[in-house]
Formats: structure tokens, C-alpha cells, sequence
């Protein structure tokens, strides 16, 4: 694992959430959940295992198409999402074992899609989303970020009526899924197996809007599936993983260039990008041993 640099403190003090979990009041989910909705946020239960908490009317007997709702009962996962606090109350008392709760992407008035940023796996979501960024030209905005269990984060965006963003995994970059129409978000606040999701001290309480060209690159078409990439072809072109370490800023030094290094072992290259990707590192204030350990630790690790 590379290692980590420090990064200053951000002195700004964020303006309270609508929906922030209050833990010494909330017994359940319900009461965020309830703030969740009146943001405009549509909700379900979820369990602890993330998924919708009320089972299904029609186990057993599926329908033919499958029912979305019409049938008037609940159960029917992210389309029974609503901002109705009524609704809201007799879902989770449907649920009582709730202990979470799902936010639907892709409805009104937010159509949120979310940038699900995993550390899973040797992954790192985070500095994927960086070099997409500086790859396609687009800023990332501050905006609504939720911290997992794991390390990772949620990051929230409004989005247009259209087209509607589908949900994928790991089609942007490894380490990138996407919550989009159809998809759900665990809110903040819930309890899982793995532990519990909470609110960015640091970030903005409403949803930034989806950057033009993030947008362009989600709801772009998949490429075919018979076209294979040439042998030796890098999943991201040698010299844009060069420019992409030679920009890094001061506490992303390291963890730009591991990344870098990965990329580079996974497609073949490492030999032939040492030298480059230790020149671009040098070139950001990095010494040749700090660079060298770091992509020796990336090797180690491919």
C-alpha cells in the first residue's frame, strides 16, 4: 500500500444537513429516513444486509410483467420509494426491523445519481475519479458525501430528466460504481452488518449538479462487445497516467502515482513506465526513493 501523505485541515464549517443522523435521538432509521424525505429524497426501509426490507406480496406467484407497484401493496424494493412522510411511517411499520434506509436515484426533484467510490479490493475509487477528471476535463465539485464501512464514499449529483443514467459497476474505472435510475443509495445514518453510513463533516449539505462531461460519460453507450483492445494496449494510454502523476498536488503525491503503478502493472507496462512515472513523480517535489518505494510497493501488489 502506498503511503499515506498528510493533508491540512479544512477550517470551513459546513451548514447542517436536512437529513443529518442525530444518534443520541434515533432509535431507528425512521427519523432520518423521515429528514431524507422532506430534502425531497424518495426512501425505503432497508435491513442491515442493505437490502429492501419488506418482502415482496408476490413470492411465489411473479407476475408477468413484473409489478412495480400497481397492485397498491408494498414490497416492491425502490419502487415503493416515496418523500410521503405518511407513506414513509408505513413502510418502516411494515419493517420494524429496519435498521437503514434506501434513497432512489433517478426520480424527482433531485434525479440523484450516485458515485459509489470503493477501497475494496486493492481498489481506489477515489483517485480513478481524479484521473477521469483530469483525463476528460471536468471539475469535481464539492457536493453530499457519505462514508462507509469500508473506507469508501458516496458521492451524490443531481442530474437532468434525461437521459436517464443507468446503474453499472466498474464501467467508468475499477473502484467506480454507479447509482443511477432504478438504483438506490444507503442514507446516512443507517446501521449495517458492516457498520454505520455517516455524513462528510466537511462537505456541502445539498447535491452538486452532475458535471457535463461525468454525465456524457455515464449514460454513453457500451462499446461492443466483440471489440477487443489491441495486445499492449493499457486500460488508460501510457501518457495520460504520466500527466496524471506529474499534476499531482501535495497529499495525493503518493497515492496518484501507486495508482498509476497498478495501472501500469495490470497492463503489461511496468517496465517500460519505471522511469517516466518516476520522472513525473519527481517532477511534483517526490524524491527517486520515495518514488521508487511506492511503485516497488505496487508491483508487490499487482
Amino acid at each position: 500500500m502506498a503511503p499515506a501523505e498528510p493533508t491540512a485541515p479544512n477550517p470551513s464549517t459546513p451548514p447542517a444537513s436536512p437529513f443529518a443522523e442525530n444518534p443520541s435521538t434515533a432509535a431507528t432509521a425512521l427519523p432520518q429516513a423521515l429528514l431524507a424525505a422532506e430534502a425531497g429524497h424518495p426512501v425505503i426501509p432497508l435491513t442491515r444486509s442493505k437490502l429492501p426490507a419488506i418482502r415482496s406480496p408476490h413470492r411465489g406467484h411473479p407476475e408477468h410483467p413484473p409489478c412495480r407497484g400497481a397492485c397498491g401493496r408494498l414490497g416492491h424494493g425502490v419502487h415503493d420509494a416515496s418523500t410521503d412522510p405518511l407513506t414513509v411511517r408505513r413502510m418502516f411499520a411494515a419493517a420494524p426491523w429496519a435498521t437503514g434506509y434506501g434513497i432512489a436515484c433517478g426520480l424527482p426533484p433531485h434525479h440523484l445519481i450516485g458515485i459509489d467510490l470503493d477501497t475494496k479490493n486493492g481498489a481506489d475509487g477515489l483517485t480513478a475519479l481524479r484521473f477521469l477528471a483530469e483525463q476528460h476535463g471536468f471539475p469535481i465539485p464539492p457536493t453530499v458525501t457519505v462514508l462507509t464501512p469500508s473506507g469508501g464514499r458516496h458521492l451524490w449529483f443531481t442530474g437532468p430528466p434525461s437521459p436517464p443514467v443507468p446503474n453499472s459497476v466498474g464501467k467508468l474505472a475499477p473502484g467506480i460504481d454507479v447509482r443511477g435510475a432504478g438504483g438506490y443509495l444507503v442514507g446516512p445514518g443507517s446501521r449495517t452488518t458492516h457498520g454505520r453510513y455517516t455524513l462528510a463533516p466537511d462537505a456541502p449539505h445539498l447535491p452538486a449538479p452532475v458535471p457535463d462531461a461525468l454525465l456524457a460519460l455515464l449514460t454513453a453507450p457500451p462499446p461492443p462487445t466483440h471489440r477487443e483492445s489491441p495486445y499492449g494496449v493499457p486500460p488508460q494510454p501510457a501518457a495520460a497516467l504520466i500527466r496524471f502523476v506529474r499534476a499531482s498536488p501535495r497529499g495525493q503525491r503518493n497515492a496518484r502515482l501507486f495508482w498509476a503503478a497498478c495501472r501500469a502493472q495490470e497492463s503489461g507496462l511496468a517496465q517500460e513506465l519505471t522511469a517516466r512515472l518516476t520522472a513525473a513523480a519527481r517532477h511534483t517535489g517526490l524524491s527517486a526513493a520515495e518514488a521508487q518505494a511506492t511503485i516497488a510497493s505496487a508491483a508487490r501488489h499487482g
